[in-house]
């Protein structure tokens, strides 16, 4: 049976909120939690949304004969995603104003990424894992709902994860308290009890602390450096993250 026979995709409520409606869970023998619910980040965290945004802004650049010595300085500016779409463009447009047109600015931005993205076999195969066992995961994200949900579809991402929520449909972003509590009552579950998975000491973990929920930080090799506030647990890579707190080291007790 493949992949698409055996989930449903989710259903769009309004645009960047969306849920998939409910099967069977609770695979025999799942080594799993059967009551975990995780609500997780996009962007660096399920995938890794700075090395699409990457190689679009090269394509960008040789396709306009712009220096290639340039890709740092855009990188930069973006602040992996976390600077406004109008400041980047604003300073794109500026630096190249003679030499590209501001169309190709905004669709550097509007679909570079979303175009380019991609989702490893290994981390669709733990959302699967969690879904087969009778988890829920909810992506939890910032941004707008047209690059975002271009980025879930993109990636069968949609057909993976319980719903979505992000934060340009909801009027708040992460760490708001609001913008959890949306993604959790899409599952029709409180938010207490459940797990934030990110990579954004900000966004994602201050956010779980702020609702008392606990967390795994996504470190990607970095150490922790906030004293305010600390993440239950870290791990390497989305994928340990995602095992850990649903494999059982996780459990509610």
């Amino acid at each position: 049976m493949t992949l698409e026979h055996r989930i449903s995709p989710a259903v769009a409520l309004r645009p960047g909120v969306a849920v998939r409606s409910r099967g069977s869970h609770g695979a025999v023998g799942s080594p799993y939690d059967e009551r975990v619910l995780i609500l997780i980040d996009l962007d660096n965290t399920l995938i890794d949304r700075d090395a699409a945004f990457r190689g679009a802004v090269a394509a960008f650049l040789a396709g306009h004969g712009l220096p290639g010595a340039d890709l740092a300085w855009v990188m930069e500016i973006d602040a992996s995603g976390y600077a406004t779409r109008d400041t980047v463009a604003r300073a794109i447009t500026e630096r190249y104003r003679d030499e590209v047109p501001p169309s190709a600015v905004r669709a550097l931005l509007d679909r570079g990424a979303a175009d380019r993205v991609e989702l490893p076999r290994e981390t669709e195969e733990a959302l699967l894992a969690v879904r087969e066992a009778g988890g829920e995961c909810v992506i939890v994200t910032n941004g707008r709902v047209a690059q975002q949900e271009a980025k879930i579809r993109n990636t069968g991402l949609d057909r993976l994860v319980q719903g979505w929520v992000v934060s340009e449909a909801m009027g708040c972003k992460k760490p708001a308290p609001e913008i959890f509590r949306a993604a959790a009552g899409l599952t029709g579950r409180p938010v207490d009890g459940a797990w934030v998975i990110g990579d954004s000491p900000h966004a994602d973990i201050a956010g779980a602390a702020a609702l008392g929920l606990r967390s795994v930080w996504v470190s990607h090799g970095r150490t922790w450096s906030d004293p305010a506030f600390r993440p239950t647990r870290v791990a390497a890579d989305v994928v340990t993250a995602i095992r850990d707190v649903a494999g059982g080291h996780g459990r509610v007790s």
